[in-house]
Formats: C-alpha cells, sequence, structure tokens
C-alpha cells in the first residue's frame, strides 16, 4: 500500500494525462489510445490510471472535457473581439469544423457520442454541458447581430439549434473523410447558408462569413 500511494504521489497531474491522451488520438488514432499504451507514455501502470479515471470511458470524456476546455478559452476570446458580429460568426465557425479526417477532437467527440448510448445520467449530463456551452454562446452572438441590425430579426435560440445541427452534420462528413466533402467545401457551404438566411444585405460588414 506505501508503494502504491508513493506511486500515485509520483504520477504526473491528470492534466498531463488528458493531453498525453489527446497527443496520442492525434498522433496514432483512437484505436491505439489503451490504457496500457497511455500508461507506458506517462510512466503509469494501467492499473494505476484505473484507480484515476475508473474505465476508458471516464478517460475519454475526462480528455473531452480537458480539450473543450481548451477550446471554450479560444472560442472566448474570438467570441469577445471588438468586431462585427459576422465576423465573429465567422470565427465560431471555423473554429467548430473539424480541420480535416481524423480531426484529433472530432474523433473524440464521435467516440463520446457513440459510448453515451450506453452512459450514465451523469455522464450524459456532462456532454449536454459541453454542447451547452458552444450553443448559449452562439445565441448571444446571433443576438447580438439582430440588435446591432447586421442580422436579420430571427429567434436566436432556434436559428442556432439550426447552425450547430448544419455543422454537426458537415463536420461529422469531413471528420470520418467522406468523399466529396471538405473544410473548404463546407464552409463555403455553411457561408453560403448564414449570407442567405441571417445576414441583412447591405448592413456594414455584411459580406459572406
Amino acid at each position: 500500500m506505501a508503494g502504491a500511494a508513493r506511486t500515485r504521489r509520483n504520477a504526473p497531474p491528470r492534466e498531463e494525462v488528458l493531453a498525453v491522451a489527446m497527443d496520442m488520438i492525434a498522433e496514432r488514432g483512437l484505436e491505439k489510445l489503451t490504457m496500457a499504451a497511455l500508461g507506458r507514455e506517462v510512466g503509469m501502470s494501467s492499473g494505476h490510471l484505473l484507480y484515476y479515471f475508473h474505465s476508458k470511458d471516464e478517460l475519454l470524456l475526462r480528455t473531452l472535457e480537458w480539450s473543450e476546455g481548451r477550446l471554450g478559452a479560444e472560442r472566448g476570446r474570438l467570441l469577445t473581439r471588438n468586431a462585427p458580429a459576422r465576423e465573429r460568426l465567422a470565427a465560431y465557425v471555423d473554429l467548430y469544423v473539424p480541420d480535416g479526417h481524423r480531426d484529433p477532437h472530432w474523433t473524440l467527440w464521435l467516440e463520446v457520442w457513440n459510448r453515451s448510448q450506453n452512459a450514465d445520467d451523469d455522464a450524459r449530463a456532462r456532454q449536454a454541458a459541453i454542447e451547452g456551452a458552444w450553443h448559449r454562446d452562439l445565441v448571444a452572438l446571433i443576438a447580438e447581430g439582430v440588435s446591432r441590425g447586421e442580422f436579420r430579426e430571427v429567434d436566436a435560440d432556434r436559428f442556432a439549434t439550426r447552425v450547430r445541427a448544419l455543422l454537426d452534420g458537415f463536420s461529422i462528413h469531413v471528420a470520418i473523410g467522406l468523399r466529396g466533402t471538405d473544410r473548404g467545401q463546407v464552409l463555403a457551404h455553411v457561408g453560403e447558408f448564414i449570407a442567405e438566411t441571417l445576414l441583412v444585405p447591405g448592413a456594414a460588414g455584411a459580406a459572406s462569413p
């Protein structure tokens, strides 16, 4: 027991473990992320990793929450800039859409979504909290654009729901490498949709995102 306690004291912080897990997904793919392989990377046994995370499902969800925390900080920085709402909406879309096939963050999201079919209420609530943060930021941005006359008079919550559904659908296609769908095409499609349905023609900065 004393030896195990010393090992835990000398173990890397959980955040470092999550960062390494994310790096492994990026470099080797999710299928190579096992407790044993992660343990070798961070100098811990798979048993000690299970002590911290209890299951691979929990490890994946914690890694997603850590990755989303970093994205959330970047999203906050982009959305609080002194810039037209249109430009900040374009930045939101750019941050949302995967970089390409096997984007590690989206690879992780897809796996967590898949495992959520058997997840408990706590795990589902944590996933909903992540998605809720993206949704609230988008609703606030749309409402601001409407109040400034940049965007049409739309129900911000309903419009945000539709935009995120569009982004999710396209993003899955990009992340899985669906033939004929790449990041550039997706950004163009979403930009056209926003220009046609949200932007006020002639308003300041109302060019397509």
